[in-house]
């Protein structure tokens, strides 16, 4: 259709026309009903989303942390048994008996004890105690005492010698297996009691070597009292022989010969 056509038409339409056919038509479209809706749309927050996230990732962090802990805590007691475990392996009473029969040595000396008592005692009686005015026969047996006492001294001497030699194999084992439980202790308490008794025994072996040094040196201080008492002695022997008169020669018959 031409705008020239369009025109000329339009001039046949009169206004009150054009109401009409205006009101005609609301008449003509469908009145629909407003009805509340029921359902819409969930709105999508990024945002909050994010922090949502955040949230959840640090809860679960946390929760790894506590886990963490828990393991550490759990490997600690762990750890805190197996330092607590005491040593299967236990030399104490090896090392006292040992101890004992050294000791049971040392009670068995001879003549003159590991006593300060007896000492005095005894030792006055046979070395300090020789004087010229004495008899023969008690010198005699001052003498033969103090040979005794030298004797015992050495005897005894030689029997704790006889100990300690023989603890040694005992002592070897002892220590291997002591250096073994140390290397192969699963705690501080395993390894510090073999340690300990690594220590008790060398302390052991420290008071063989002394009681070793006791009886050797008990044996020493017996001989050379022995013999300064055998210088006192003769001392005293030669004191007694010059307070006798002098020799006079004589006239010996022999035979029962007379004059020949």
């Amino acid at each position: 259709m031409t705008e020239k056509s369009f025109r000329i038409r339009a001039k046949h339409f009169r206004p009150g026309y054009a109401a009409a056919v205006g009101a005609a038509l609301v008449f003509l479209v469908p009145v629909v009903p407003v009805v509340p809706a029921h359902a819409q749309w969930a709105v999508y927050d990024g945002a909050n989303h994010v922090q949502n996230v955040l949230i959840a990732a640090r809860t679960l962090q946390q929760i790894d942390n506590q886990i963490t802990s828990l393991a550490n805590q759990a490997q600690m007691l762990v750890n805190q048994g197996r330092n607590l475990a005491s040593l299967p392996l236990s030399t104490l009473s090896s090392l006292q008996s040992t101890i004992s029969q050294t000791t049971a040595l040392l009670a068995q000396a001879q003549n003159i004890a590991y006593s300060v008592q007896s000492v005095e005692q005894q030792y006055q009686q046979a070395y300090t105690s020789v004087s010229s005015g004495m008899s023969d026969s008690v010198l005699f047996s001052q003498a033969q005492t103090r040979w005794q006492n030298s004797v015992g001294g050495f005897e005894d001497a030689l029997k704790l010698q006889a100990r300690v030699v023989g603890n040694i194999p005992s002592d070897n084992s002892a220590m291997t297996q002591l250096v073994s439980a140390s290397q192969d202790s699963t705690g501080a308490l395993q390894a510090a009691q073999a340690g300990n008794q690594l220590m008790a025994l060398q302390s052991r072996q420290l008071s063989d070597i002394q009681a070793e040094l006791a009886a050797n040196g008990r044996a020493a201080a017996l001989e050379r009292a022995r013999n300064a008492a055998t210088e006192a002695e003769s001392e005293a022997q030669y004191q007694h022989f010059a307070q006798h008169d002098a020799y006079t020669p004589g006239t010996v018959s022999m035979f029962g010969s007379s004059g020949n």
